[in-house]
């Protein structure tokens, strides 16, 4: 336990409030585990796996209204509106927290309040912060578990007096006036609210029990608090992937990336190198910390301890690791269910005869729906991966020798090119696009959305300023010891739509030309938008892609890029008077480059 009395007082005056019948200290221990998986199986809310072929691995099944984020939903409450930006749906602080503070009300009557300390990054890591999650879902606490880093070990590192974020959570299900309870509860999409206090730090998250909205941990904490905890102490919180890389030769680069949500940050992360002699270790798949260590380099940690993957396109041909990272102690949900018991989604395998589907329904090949959501997921240990690094808890991270940017755009946007300088890179970032994927809710699936440095949903604060204070970066060292900076895209297409680039294990072709860059050994060309390598810079051998795929990957169309251009200029106004005028400046640079090609 503890005799932090902050802490103490905290969960005494929420108990007050949402009322629960019982309150239990989450310690970590199995004991209290297999407590809460007996209750969850007593009200069907729970299904075994086959053990023998997934031990201990269980799936639940949400409401059909609670399977993804809803930005609609999710508030920046800071003091002023002007500090939200135009990115964030701001709501008046005290407002919101009274209009909260009624639905907290009596919340948790009929249900266990749990309090679940928790620690983002390693216990032992000074690059670390402490969260204090209350919730009444089990499934929370299960999956909080593998996240992160809980129980007493956090309770003893954060001492009588040490700092943590507050993260209050219901499911807004009371079990009142003889209500029974449900398999999955939640409330309305009107009635669910996802708040964040940039100044006070503190987290509420009110009517969902899915993902993102209820693991507070995640994107509530690891990005969106941090980020602001990150611009006021001179740091940096990205939705980044991070990896080791090791050559033929035994030599060692890190690199981080930022891919939006479902666009294969995980597949990157435990990358299958299709050249021999590479290697690929993966230190975390979602989110990085960075932080300039003592010799003025960009170091890096991975806040999290486990995965929340998009099940489904992982396949043995995709992701063959993740697929081995899951086959134990993990935590499914909304996958579909095979007649022997395991699991199914689209993309693993060929589609069985038979499957109950993801909202339990009896599913055959001939239904026309799909058996898994879009959006279902893994939850899985991280030390399981094969590929794990063995210094992937670091507590003074991995040093970061690149930085990249992609997203999905079937035209305009290169394989591969390299910033001129960190400015230039951040430009980069700043114009980054994607197509919009199942991992929110929304009706633009398949549109291209701007989505700066991947974390359009996740900034706790202004972007313009944001954006500013990845500029800042440069002023706290040596420029020439930051990561060199890269935009990637995989998903290039031909005219048929088919992409051109294969994927998967042949992306290490384009980190070895990376690799080698930050060594200063490969060639590129100068062009309007970046360095961009020759045909010859690219390691094609043995590759199924003709001279003329390649041009095609790497061509620059002017007219393409001008228009490209028109666009970023929009998308930069949108963000108001705030939005640094270097990158105007960088944005001219390319039109003016642009214009002057032949």
């Amino acid at each position: 336990m503890t005799n932090n009395q902050k802490l103490l007082a905290w969960v005494d005056e929420m108990t007050t409030l949402c009322q629960p019948d019982d309150v239990v200290w989450f310690d970590g221990s199995k004991e209290q585990q297999d407590q809460i998986l007996e209750d969850l199986k007593k009200r069907d809310a729970i299904i075994t796996l086959n053990q023998d072929k997934l031990p201990n691995c269980y799936l639940f099944r949400s409401h059909v209204s609670d399977v993804a984020r809803v930005e609609e939903r999710t508030f920046i409450a800071s003091a002023s509106e002007e500090d939200a930006g135009p990115t964030n749906n701001w709501y008046e602080p005290t407002a919101l927290k009274e209009k909260m503070h009624a639905l907290y009300s009596g919340s948790m009557k009929g249900r266990t309040l749990y309090v679940i300390p928790f620690c983002m990054g390693p216990i032992d890591s000074p690059s670390s912060r402490i969260g204090v999650q209350i919730t009444d879902s089990p499934y929370v606490v299960l999956n909080m578990k593998i996240m992160a880093r809980t129980g007493q070990p956090v309770l003893d590192r954060l001492g009588d007096d040490g700092f943590f974020v507050p993260c209050l959570h219901s499911v807004g299900y009371p079990l009142t006036d003889g209500k029974e309870d449900v398999a999955w509860p939640c409330a309305p999409m009107e009635e669910k609210y996802i708040a964040h206090f940039p100044e006070t730090r503190e987290i509420w998250s009110y009517g969902s029990g899915y993902g993102g909205n209820a693991l507070l941990g995640k994107k509530c904490l690891a990005l969106r608090i941090a980020s602001v905890m990150a611009r006021d102490e001179g740091w940096m919180a990205e939705h980044m992937l991070i990896l080791k890389l090791t050559n033929p030769e035994g030599e060692v680069r890190h690199i981080c990336a930022a891919f939006p949500s479902a666009c294969g940050k995980t597949n990157l992360a435990m990358l299958v190198p299709s050249l021999s002699g590479w290697k690929v270790e993966t230190i975390g798949d979602d989110i990085a910390w960075l932080h300039i260590g003592k010799d003025g380099r960009l170091y890096a940690i991975n806040p999290e301890n486990g995965f929340f993957g998009v099940a489904p396109g992982t396949s043995m041909r995709s992701n063959p690791n993740a697929i081995k990272t899951i086959g134990k102690n993990t935590i499914f949900t909304n996958v579909a269910l095979t007649d022997d018991n395991e699991v199914w989604w689209e993309g693993l395998s060929p589609a069985p005869e038979h499957l109950i589907d993801w909202q339990g329904q009896d599913w055959t090949r001939e239904s026309g729906t799909r058996a898994a959501h879009p959006n279902s997921r893994f939850t899985a240990p991280a030390a399981q991966c094969p590929t794990i690094a063995p210094d992937w808890q670091a507590p003074e991270g991995v040093p970061i020798d690149a930085i990249l940017f992609g997203g999905r755009r079937p035209s305009t946007i290169p394989l591969v090119y390299e910033s001129f300088n960190w400015q230039h890179g951040v430009f980069l970032g700043s114009i980054m696009g994607s197509e919009v994927t199942a991992a929110i809710i929304s009706d633009q699936l398949g549109k291209v959305r701007r989505d700066p440095f991947a974390m359009l949903p996740f900034i706790g604060y202004h972007v313009a300023d944001y954006i500013q204070h990845w500029l800042d970066m440069a002023k706290l060292t040596d420029e020439s010891k930051l990561p060199k900076i890269y935009s990637v895209n995989w998903f290039r297409k031909d005219e048929d739509g088919q992409f051109i680039w294969p994927g998967y294990g042949e992306n290490i072709r384009v980190l070895e030309w990376i690799f080698e860059r930050t060594a200063g050994q490969a060639g590129a060309k100068k062009t309007a938008i970046g360095n961009v390598p020759n045909i010859k810079d690219l390691n094609t051998a043995g590759l199924n892609v003709s001279n003329e795929d390649v041009d095609t990957l790497l061509d620059i169309d002017k007219d393409a890029w001008l228009t490209e251009a028109q666009s970023i200029r929009a998308h930069f106004d949108s963000y108001g008077q705030k939005m640094p005028q270097v990158l105007y400046d960088e944005l001219q640079g390319l039109e003016d480059r642009l214009n002057d090609m032949d």
